[in-house]
Order: structure tokens, then sequence, then C-alpha cells
């Protein structure tokens, strides 16, 4: 049985047009039909350019946000429209590493008082106290603990996601959504944070949901990586299998971007044209036909569906194709 199993997982923001009356619009489809599996223990990168919905769906999926359709079953229990006391036991066991390393954090509240709010919300008691608990949080995760009593401003930002972490780990969750943990540090504090959730995921055998829009990164982190745009689902792969033969065009065009060391000559560059449509209003068919090189009619009549072409190897395309890229 898997740790988390999500189908057709839907978000939908509603809008709404001021007018002499005010009147209902086409909702903004933020994620519309995500489905995947991740096991205890592993690492699911999530990519995709900025609007793709990566985001909304690691908060729906931490019911952070009510889904609008759709199944999430946490360790083999329905929890889609889990409430009250409910909802609360799930947070032990699902938690969250925020973007931004400051905005996470209350100014007004010391470090102390931050790491300990798990364990206040949750009514647990851990053994020796609850600062003794926090200190030895902080030392894990590389803080000093003699700065119990700092406030977020006196920290600088690798140490204010470090702090986050700890928030995230104090109960010992079982399932961690990082929404794009590094992308605001500098290259030398990413290696840092990146290296100490692959030892906290060794040491708890706890499964991430890395979400990021850094490719490099992600391949090194993740055991498998799920490619979407604007809130679907183009390829789902094995981090290796994704990297060094991608079938969707999309994922092509992603890879081909990818910066590295000793680029070859004839390592060529693919541009897709034009901009990423409204989720308001997504193109019919295959919602990536409008700048896909390959698209045709029948990409605009049939929606695609998540085929496995390759043992572990998913993708929506009406016309897979190989191509190498790196």
């Amino acid at each position: 049985m898997s740790l988390l199993e999500v189908t057709d997982l839907k978000k939908h923001f509603p809008t709404y047009q001021q007018k002499l009356i005010r009147t209902e619009g086409d909702p903004v489809k933020a994620v519309d039909g995500l489905t995947l599996t991740l096991e205890a223990g592993e690492t699911l990168g999530l990519v995709g350019e900025s609007g793709c919905g990566k985001s909304t769906a690691g908060r729906t999926i931490l019911r952070l946000l009510e889904p609008t359709g759709g199944k999430i079953v946490f360790e083999g229990e329905d929890v889609t429209h889990a409430e009250g006391q409910g909802l609360r036991d799930l947070r032990r066991d699902m938690q969250m590493v925020f973007q931004d390393p400051y905005g996470s954090l209350n100014p007004r509240h010391p470090v102390g008082a931050i790491i300990a709010a798990p364990f206040e919300i949750q009514r647990v008691k851990p053994e020796g106290g609850v600062k003794r608990a926090v200190q030895e949080l902080m030392e894990r995760v590389g803080l000093n603990p003699e700065h119990y009593n700092r406030y977020p401003h006196e920290f600088s930002g690798g140490q204010r996601q470090r702090i986050g972490v700890a928030r995230a780990i104090a109960l010992k969750p079982k399932l961690v959504v990082c929404d794009e943990p590094v992308s605001a540090l500098d290259v030398s504090i990413q290696a840092q944070v990146i290296n100490l959730l692959e030892d906290i995921q060794a040491e708890q055998n706890l499964a991430y949901v890395f979400i990021a829009h850094d490719l490099s990164v992600v391949r090194h982190i993740s055991d498998r990586v799920m490619v979407m745009y604007l809130g679907r689902t183009m390829e789902v792969a094995d981090r290796n299998a994704l990297y060094e033969k991608p079938l969707h065009p999309y994922t092509q065009a992603l890879l081909s971007a990818v910066p590295v060391p000793e680029p070859r000559r004839d390592r060529e560059r693919i541009l897709l044209k034009g901009d990423l449509p409204s989720p308001q209003n997504p193109p019919s068919g295959c919602v990536f036909r409008t700048r896909c090189p390959y698209a045709t009619d029948k990409c605009a009549a049939e929606i695609p569906a998540l085929v496995e072409l390759e043992i572990g190897h998913q993708v929506a395309c009406h016309y897979p194709a190989v191509r190498t890229v790196l």
C-alpha cells in the first residue's frame, strides 16, 4: 500500500465579474486532474514553469486548501474532506516547508516558540520537556541551541529555512511537502539545505513531495519526477529515465534549457513560442498544444490520457517522441 495516493485532484478558484450585478465567472483551474502515488521514504519531484499549479497542488494535498474534486488517500484512509479532529490528527503526519524562509515565520515570536508550536498545538509532551526537544531539533538542523530566544530577523536566509525544517520535522511526520525550499537561497546554502533534507529523510524514512523549478536540484534529490503544465500532468518517470530520454515535447523543451558545464556545439535549445495560456480559459484538448511544435487537429479535439509507454514512464501526449537534449 502506498503512503499517498492522489486521484484526479482538482482545485479551481472562483472568479467574479463586478458589473451591475455580481456574477460568477469562469473558475481559475489551478490544478485540473492530478494523479500521483508516493511510497514511504520516496521523493517525488514536481516541476514546471511558474503558474503551472505546483504550489497549489502541494497545498491541496496537505489540505491547506480544500480540493474542488478528486480523492486524497493517506495510509489507506480517504482524507479528501477530513475536518475537525481528523484533520488535526492528520497534521502530525503531513507537514510543509514553505518557499519564503522569512514570510513563513512569525516575526513577533522567538525561534524557540516557533519550533515548539507543533508540540503545543498537538498537545504533545516530549520526554525531557519542550525546551529540550526544541534545542535538540535546532542542533539537528545545524543551528546553535543557545539561540533559542532569538527572533527570525536575527538569522540569515539559510538559517531561517533550517528553522522551517526543524518546525516541520518536530512531530516526526511521514510526509513533508517542500515548496521550493531553496529557490530564495544562495547556491552554496542551497546545497547545505538539500543535504540536510536528505539526511533527515534517511533517518526518519520521510517521504517528500519536492516542488521546484530548478531541474538540476530536482534531479539530485528526487527518485521520480512529475512534469506539470497548466494544472495537468505531462510526464512522470524515474529521474534518470526522464532526464536521459524525455518523451513529452514540453519536458524536452524544459531540459534543453538546463545549463550544463560543457555544452556540446550541436546541443539544440528548444524555444517555445507564445505565452502560458490562462488557467481560467485553458485550450481545448491538450493544454500544451498552443505552444507545441507537433500539434495537430487531434490535439485540439482530444485530451491525451496519461499512458505508461515504458515501465514506470507515463506520458500524456498523442505523439510522444524520443529526442536527445542532454
